[in-house]
């Protein structure tokens, strides 16, 4: 009998080809003569249920619309910044051509080459630097790789002294986190009364032993750093450098850069402000840029045009390689096209819809907004609620809660961010959710959810003895 881990040969023509489910009837599989794993871990055979393919179908298309997305409702998480990935991206790293092989020669790769250039070129204009790598995998990743960077640099100046990076403390973990692995002691700054960089703790922060300030600028309350240009002078004057946490960026698109502000070293957020893929583990894509001086030491390989096209060369004093290959290609790819279709006009669009819909959502919601003016996103207060209660209920009106707790500055924070891709008739129902929620009693909140289909858990108990198979279940 045919198995199930087989393919199956075609009598009339000789292809291979998957199975159906309707022609695999085997209810037992054995597996030991297919594994090298010792014999105390695994099975001998395994037991799969016998159903048809419209069942197994209906099956997975019932978890699907139970499963909340982008594409369900809006998805207003303040700082992840989750929008719609438009489908001619997916249509364009479908391509036949978009399938290239990574080990493939500079001289049979040079429209991939090109693609690589051309997005390196847009990204540092948008961000106002000298030279970008694709190479980093992630917004988390190109944070590491800009740090070293930084480290590399002041070694190379022989400022091996320098051995703390300053993080505000409404930074990203991930800021907290990259400086410490590429070896740094963090030293938090606390905020001002508006919210702001306190100019006097910074000036009291820096010292010879800094190596960088991290900053995302608007910040993670959405304000913008009104004071940016003194805050890079005493940085700079210090002997650090100013890094920009890219998080924030798709409210500045068209309008201002990072490179104009004084910042040395960026990452950008493909998925946060290029609209590719976002969440779920998958491949990411978190460029970095930076100034003329940092070019050197920037990852390799590099692309750069040559007198024949495209070549990847290493840079004079690279830190190596920091990905596979040139970075995730077709997560690079999507957003090239993106750009390529919105433009300068339709880039600097996406930013003013971003700011427009955060303020307008703002306006509407019966809630305490302590900070602003703001820009892309806002910080609401849930008050007298538990603001983890309140976004449990939220998800009983039909729309996906805010980033809730944080930053910490504000009192049950419930972080909003509608980003661009909404309408004003989904805003009006977001903030009636919001509205609605806040006018319900404690005994509803602590209960909910009440309508999905899984009601409230045990988080905690959840997180740390996870059910990873549904064997677990029974």
């Amino acid at each position: 009998m045919q198995r199930y881990d087989q393919a199956v040969w075609s009598e009339s023509d000789g292809t291979r080809y998957e199975p159906l489910l309707a022609e695999k009837n085997e209810q037992s599989v054995d597996v030991q003569a297919r594994t090298s794993l010792p014999d105390d871990v695994a099975r001998d055979s395994v037991t799969l249920p016998e159903l048809s393919e419209p069942e197994l179908a209906r099956h997975y298309t019932r978890l699907s619309q139970m499963n909340y997305g982008v594409e369900s409702g809006p998805f207003p998480l303040g700082s992840c910044t989750m929008k719609y990935n438009p489908k001619f991206t997916e249509e364009v790293a479908a391509l036949a051509d978009a399938a290239v092989h990574p080990d493939r020669s500079a001289e049979s790769t040079q429209g991939t080459l090109g693609v690589y250039a051309e997005l390196q070129d847009y990204l540092g204009r948008i961000g106002g630097m000298d030279a970008v790598t694709l190479q980093p995998p992630a917004g988390a990743a190109g944070e590491f790789t800009g740090i070293l960077v930084a480290r590399a640099f002041h070694e190379h100046n022989g400022d091996e002294s320098r051995s703390e990076v300053i993080v505000p403390s409404s930074a990203h973990g991930t800021n907290f986190a990259s400086a410490v692995m590429a070896g740094y002691e963090v030293v938090e700054l606390s905020p001002g009364d508006d919210g702001r960089v306190d100019l006097d703790a910074l000036e009291s922060a820096v010292s010879e032993e800094t190596a960088a300030l991290m900053l995302t600028n608007p910040n993670t309350l959405g304000l913008f750093e009104r004071d940016i240009e003194e805050i890079a002078e005493i940085v700079h004057d210090a002997g650090g450098l100013l890094y920009y946490d890219g998080a924030n960026l798709n409210a500045l698109l068209g309008q201002a850069r990072p490179g104009d502000m004084g910042f040395d070293i960026m990452h950008f957020n493909l998925h946060k402000t290029f609209a590719t893929p976002h969440g779920g583990g998958g491949p990411g894509a978190g460029p970095i840029g930076v100034t003329e001086d940092l070019a050197e030491f920037l990852p390799s390989p590099h692309v750069r045009a040559d007198d024949d096209g495209y070549e990847l060369y290493e840079p004079e004093r690279s830190i190596g390689k920091v990905h596979g290959a040139m970075g995730n290609w077709l997560v690079l790819l999507k957003a090239y096209a993106y750009i390529e279709r919105l433009g300068d006009e339709g880039l600097a669009d996406t930013s003013e819809k971003a700011v427009l819909n955060a303020n307008y959502l703002g306006s509407q919601v019966d809630l305490d907004v302590p900070f602003g003016p703001f820009h892309h996103e806002f910080v609401a207060s849930a008050g007298d609620q538990d603001a983890a209660d309140f976004a449990k209920r939220m998800l009983d009106y039909g729309v996906h809660p805010p980033t809730t707790k944080w930053p910490e500055i504000v009192s049950e924070a419930l972080m909003t961010e509608p980003t661009e891709m909404e309408s004003k008739d989904t805003l009006d129902q977001l903030a009636e959710a919001f509205n609605a929620v806040a006018s319900e009693d404690e005994e509803s909140l602590e209960t909910a959810p009440a309508s999905t289909a899984a009601n409230r858990i045990d988080q905690t108990s959840a997180a740390r003895n996870p059910r990873l198979s549904w064997h677990a279940l029974e």
